[in-house]
């Protein structure tokens, strides 16, 4: 799939009956995506990570809250500190014809390649086969190649790279809570027994994976 807004060309994958993106999204123009102003980064800053892995991105950023601030028919107040009423289907930053998965279409996903009861064997699924820490790496089945491409924490440090890979979900929690999917090279993959996902601060910057429309 190329993004029309850069040429950026992505790898996709369908498993079950969804398709994927099989690269996290690497989208940076913050002139023409307002929402990306200073909410977006490559891992410590090096340009060559986003290469590798994509770009780290805030809540805000990831559904693109001035789009939805701005939307005519139904705006919406939505970011930090901020609990709002999204729509049903919120392509965020991603590609005309995708969008931001939510924890419905994360934990669907998860169901398709194992289950709650099979945690650790959907992790080692969904992981790449090489980057991760201490022989962690994964089988990756299905062609999701999940990298550990580490996280941006709200004070402006980076880590984790090699030993998490976290996603953004389009479902909020509440004002500074929203949900993503993460794996980790410890704790495997962190959706209990698929009631939610895990959650964080939307100031966070995680990775973002498109879900086709």
């Amino acid at each position: 799939m190329t993004d029309p807004r850069d040429n950026k060309v992505y790898k996709t994958i369908k498993i079950g009956d969804q398709v994927w993106m099989a690269e996290n999204l690497n989208y940076s123009d913050s002139i023409t995506t307002k929402s990306l102003l200073k909410r977006s980064w490559c891992h410590e800053n090096v340009a060559a990570n986003c290469d590798v892995a994509g770009r780290l991105y805030t809540w805000a950023a990831a559904i693109d809250s001035v789009k939805l601030a701005t939307d005519a028919d139904n705006p919406q107040d939505c970011g930090s500190f901020k609990t709002c009423t999204l729509p049903t289907t919120v392509q965020g930053i991603c590609p005309d014809g995708w969008h931001l998965p939510t924890n419905t279409e994360w934990i669907t996903l998860l169901t398709e390649v194992g289950g709650s009861s099979t945690a650790t064997i959907a992790c080692k699924i969904l992981k790449s086969k090489t980057g991760w820490y201490d022989n962690s790496n994964g089988t990756d089945d299905v062609g999701f190649s999940a990298l550990p491409a580490g996280l941006r924490n709200y004070n402006g440090f980076f880590y984790s790279d090699g030993s998490e890979a976290a996603f953004w979900s389009a479902t909020e929690r509440k004002g500074d809570i929203a949900y993503l999917m993460d794996l980790n090279y410890l704790m495997d993959l962190n959706f209990g027994e698929l009631k939610y996902l895990y959650e964080n601060s939307k100031r966070y910057g995680f990775s973002v994976r498109c879900l086709k429309d």
